[in-house]
Order: structure tokens, then sequence, then C-alpha cells
């Protein structure tokens, strides 16, 4: 999954098995594959499911999106908020792993669009292709925490665990956060004895609302929720070095009279004010000063979470060790954007853009099977990367071969448990073909 020109100059020429593959028609391959990559995605999740199993009681959903360096926008690629913070049209990706952190569907939407219904739709599809009848829980970060997922995860007779900015809460439940009693807050220890974080739960009927799509009228419900307060003291550190970098960019620019749009994000510590020649705030010019009130707030709560949930009878710690599960999805973004060099994306007919990320996609599947299901997660997804990209021979005679790979710990275990001759300096044809049609089984 790189650039389909470099795929056939560079990759397909150094593959053990020869092929004939032009430029034409890899675009021509990625077309077909993209005017039908939701039903792919569907076929590899199925066959996933009848290989190994799929464990659907829990489900990790978050969205991503990729720049275009274009100036028009079309109907796929639009403008929209961008990770990168870029201005360039985008386009949009969800990703949906199981309990073990299996891709099991994947989506493209325009960039324009909003991430929130995305996961009520995915969920839904998820359930239908694969005929599941049962509870499944929604695990998802705040930026898709709204009253609509949580009403319709409640309609479906499904369960949700997001998070929650602790600065949006009302007053009475942010005081109810900070409030230092030793009687609530419980302290959780790492393997070393260090104190990895503390939380606090209670369970209470909580009132959301929405505007509803279609009819305009906002729908009011109450549901009982398990809400659990959390402060980590890394998580706090990393936060307010992170203010204080914002702090320390916003006074270089005001002593430097910069314009308001070259504050970026540290712009929310700034209070930005029309003035006269007489200082009164009033006229035409504009005054910058540091709001202190802004940033003790963003102290006051750093390093602290909410997590609210349907499950009730869930363990607090069990909870928080399922949210965390989330990073796996990051972690599935980053490996597409650099691993797999999914961008730039150098397409521009939609369905060959759809085919292109469709690739990614299975690439990214695979991966996981290998790393979480054969290998047990003892080894780094990057890991993994390296021994595919790294695994190569050179031709000395007819023969034989030498290996020019590095030796590694995942090829050491490898070597162990499949007696695969990964390590041997000189290789023949017949083991070559071993080790490339070798069908893995889990680890011990």
């Amino acid at each position: 999954p790189c650039s389909k020109r470099k795929t056939c100059s560079d990759i397909i020429p150094s593959l053990w098995e020869d092929y004939s593959i032009s430029y034409s028609q890899s675009l021509d391959a990625l077309s077909l594959l993209g005017a039908n990559y939701e039903k792919i995605v569907e076929i590899l999740t199925n066959r996933t499911a009848e290989v190994y199993s799929l464990d659907t009681s829990s489900v990790f959903f978050d969205c991503t999106n990729f720049y275009f360096e274009i100036d028009a926008e079309d109907l796929l690629r639009r403008k929209g908020p961008s990770k990168e913070n870029r201005t360039d049209p985008i386009l949009g990706m969800d990703l949906l792993l199981d309990r073990r952190c299996i891709p099991i569907g994947m989506r493209l939407y325009p960039g324009n669009q909003s991430e929130k219904p995305v996961l009520r739709s995915a969920v839904k599809d998820m359930k239908k292709h694969l005929s599941l009848q049962g509870k499944t829980v929604q695990v998802a970060d705040k930026g898709l925490n709204c009253a609509q997922n949580i009403y319709e995860a409640k309609k479906g007779k499904d369960g949700y665990l997001f998070s929650r900015s602790v600065k949006t809460l009302p007053q009475i439940e942010k005081e109810w956060v900070l409030k230092d009693g030793d009687d609530e807050w419980k302290w959780v220890y790492d393997e070393e004895g260090k104190k990895k974080y503390r939380y606090k739960s209670c369970i209470d009927m909580f009132s959301y609302s929405f505007v509803m799509s279609g009819t305009g009228k906002r729908k009011k419900f109450s549901t009982k929720e398990k809400r659990i307060a959390t402060f980590s003291p890394k998580l706090a550190k990393k936060k307010k070095m992170e203010i204080a970098k914002m702090v320390s960019k916003a006074s270089r620019l005001c002593t430097s009279q910069a314009k308001k749009s070259e504050y970026g994000e540290s712009a929310k510590y700034m209070r930005f004010v029309s003035i006269g020649k007489d200082g009164a705030e009033s006229g035409n010019e504009v005054a910058a000063e540091i709001n202190e009130e802004a940033i003790a707030k963003d102290m006051e709560l750093a390093g602290y979470n909410m997590l609210v949930t349907s499950e009730t009878e869930m363990e607090e710690k069990e909870i928080y060790k399922v949210y965390h599960q989330l990073w796996r999805i990051e972690e599935s973004f980053r490996i597409l954007k650099s691993e797999l060099d999914a961008r730039p994306v150098y397409l521009q007919d939609g369905n060959r853009i759809k085919g292109h990320f469709l690739v990614c996609y299975a690439a990214v599947l695979l991966e996981r099977i290998f790393q979480i299901l054969i290998l047990k997660d003892r080894f780094s997804a990057h890991a993994i990367s390296e021994l595919i990209r790294n695994f190569n021979v050179i031709q000395t005679n007819r023969l034989q071969y030498v290996n020019t790979g590095t030796r590694t710990p995942l090829i050491e275990e490898m070597c162990k448990y499949y007696s695969l001759p990964l390590n041997n300096y000189f290789l023949t044809k017949g083991q070559i073909k071993k080790v490339l049609g070798y069908r893995f089984t889990p680890l011990p």
C-alpha cells in the first residue's frame, strides 16, 4: 500500500514470484476493488470470523482523515476539520475493531461529514453483515460521545463506554470530580508499586437531549449510567507541560504584536480586546493579553478524565482497562500513515482512491491477525513491519541464495517455534518456498 507507480517499478519486481503487471493494469485493479470495497470488507470480516472467530461483546470505534494536496473539492474529498490541522480537502475513514482489537469494519466518507453519525451506522452494518443478535458494548472517545449515540445504543439493546471531558461537565459534577476525599478515591498501583491512577465512581439516572434529524424536534430521555472519574499523575504532568508550552508561545507572540490567526491552539489562553487610542476597550486597535483564568482552570483539570457507561455491573478497573484498549485504533491509524505508506495519495479517480485504502485496510487486518492471534501480542506492529520489509535474499548461483535479513527477537522466536530457516545465511530455493508457503499456528 504505497504509490502505485512505486508498486509497479520497485515492489512487484522484487517479489519472489515473477509477475508482469503494468501501471495501467494496477490502476484498473484499484478501480474494480474500490467500486466494491464495502463488499470486500464484508468478505474479509466474515472469513476472519470463520477462521479465527470474532469477539463482538465489545467493539472499538474511531475515525481519522487523510489530506489531499489539491485545490478543488470533489464528492469524496471535502474540506473539514483535519487531524493534521491542514486546510486541504480531506477524506474520512472509520475503523471498527472487535474485543481482541482485530479490524472488523472500515468505511470511507467525505471529509466534511461529522464523525458522530458514522458510529451508529458502522455498528448497525456490522451486526447485519455478521448476523449478530447479542449485546455489543460500543467503546469510543469523547469526540463520539453525544446524546444521540447513547440513545441509539440503548434503543438497539446495546451498551456504550465513552469518555467525557471534565471541562464540559455541569458545575456540580465538576465539583464531585475535583473533590479530594480519601474515602472516595481508590489508587491503582503498577507492578513496581508506584501509583498509576486513582478513580471513584457513582451510579445514577442522567438526563440527555438531542435534536432529531428530519423532524427537528428535541428528544429527551434519561438512562441509568455509571460514571467513573479518574486521575493520572503521568497524564497530569504531560498536560501541564503542554499548557506551559502553549502559554510560552502565546507570550512570545504577544510581545511581538502578532496577528490573532498566528496564535493557533494557544489562542485559548489569550484575551483579545479592541482598544482605542485612549486605552479604552473600544476602537480599531486589538490588544492581546494572557488569560490567567483560562490557564488556571486547565491546570486544575490536568490529569482528570471521566468515563460514562451503561455497564453498571462492570468493575471500575475493568472499565478503565477496556476503554484504554482504544490506543489500538490510534496505533492502526499510525501504521496506515507511516509503516504502510498510505499517504500521500496521488490518485484522482474516486474508485481508485477507495481501492487504495481497501488495500491499506487488508494489510492492517493481516498484520493484526499475525500480531495478536498468531504471535499472541508478544511483538509490536513495527517489529512485524520490519520483518516484512527486510526479509530479502540475493541469488548467488542457480541453486543458492544469501539471506540479507538482520537477526531480531521476532525472527529468533519464529525459528524456535516454527523451525523456519530465517537465520540461515545460505538458503536453497526449497527453503525459501517453505518460508513463503508456511501456514502459521498460534504460539504456545
